[in-house]
């Protein structure tokens, strides 16, 4: 199972139990539920569709969902987390991978390679300077159409 499908099950087991301790569901009866909906004795047996069901069926017995959903993660937190002396050179390295049709394993994969750290948030404003360098050279080399 993929990590984002991981985050989503789990958080739809999370709903799934407070959704039994809102409606005050007592065990036997939350699991005859759980069986006459799913087939299952345990939320955590249930698959993806049973999940849904299961919710459906929450929802339509009055579960009312109280968490505001985070916003979804736009694959900048690499940077916007970053100490503010990097963030302006961890910016401009975004940028250049985001034209260049290219994700953050590409600037960890050379972070590795140039300054033997793991990722690129853990350079120093001097090595990230150099990542970005080299990513501007790069830049101008697929400009060029070398």
């Amino acid at each position: 199972m993929n990590p984002a499908g991981t985050a989503e099950r789990n958080a739809d087991l999370a709903r799934i139990h407070i959704a039994k301790k809102q409606l005050g569901l007592d065990d036997d009866t939350y699991r005859a539920m759980l069986f006459a909906i799913g087939r299952v004795r345990s939320a955590g047996d249930l698959d993806f569709a049973g999940r849904r069901r299961v919710l459906e069926h929450l929802r339509s017995s009055g579960f009312k969902s109280t968490a505001k959903r985070a916003a979804p993660a736009s694959g900048w937190e690499w940077v916007n987390n970053a100490a503010e002396g990097k963030k302006r050179m961890l910016r401009m390295c975004a940028v250049i991978l985001r034209d260049a049709g290219r994700g953050k394993d590409y600037i960890d994969r050379m972070a590795k390679k140039m300054c033997h750290v793991e990722r690129i948030e853990f350079c120093t404003e001097n090595q990230i300077h150099d990542v970005l360098s080299a990513l501007v050279i790069d830049q101008k080399r697929r400009a060029k159409g070398a």
